[in-house]
């Protein structure tokens, strides 16, 4: 005898099958038929929640970014809790970076949004999550207080980010460690 899933659980068996439409197909095969069947539920279950495709793609986004957070590292230095953190993104989020960047090009046409908007409002920022990182070299006397600037403190994620696009795969761990080495540590020393 089947269970029927309710609440958080039918919701999450949803979105899990919205982000398996949107991976395999992207956005402009994305259907909701599509997400009903992967779900093994039917359209009244879905259209009471999400009325129609971009609704259920926003909130696949935002729920495929809460999941997948990156924890954020404490190694005791600045240099391993970047590449540590970078690790993380290059293992867990290969996908997602490739969907969020690609996959929804005609989303983003279409309903005008941008990929920062499709971010959960509710959710740490990740600003606020490299504040912390740098807040600990600051207090360690690994840099100074006065920098870096919030375009150098996001620039090893923006070139892993570019890296990903580039490949569509993982990026090997010698150039992860090249951004930080030679391109991202001279700037905060």
């Amino acid at each position: 005898m089947v269970q029927r899933r309710r609440g958080a659980e039918l919701e999450k068996a949803l979105l899990d099958a919205a982000w398996e439409e949107l991976a395999d197909n992207g956005y402009a095969r994305f259907t909701m038929d599509g997400v009903v069947k992967r779900a093994g539920t039917s359209p009244p279950v879905l259209y009471r929640r999400w009325s129609d495709r971009d609704e259920l793609v926003r909130a696949t986004i935002v729920h495929v970014l809460h999941e997948s957070r990156p924890a954020l590292p404490d190694t005791g230095s600045l240099r391993g809790d970047i590449l540590t953190l970078m690790r993380q993104i290059n293992t867990a989020h290969v996908e997602l970076i490739t969907v969020m960047y690609s996959h929804l090009a005609s989303y983003y046409r279409e309903t005008g949004r941008s990929p920062a908007e499709l971010f959960d409002p509710s959710a740490p920022s990740r600003d606020a999550s490299l504040d912390t990182l740098f807040d600990r070299a600051v207090a360690r006397g690994e840099i100074p207080a006065d920098l870096p600037t919030e375009r150098i403190k996001t620039l090893p994620f923006v070139l892993l980010r570019h890296e990903i696009l580039s490949a569509f795969a993982s990026v090997p761990e010698h150039v992860l460690e090249e951004i930080v080495d030679t391109i991202f540590l001279p700037l905060v020393h």
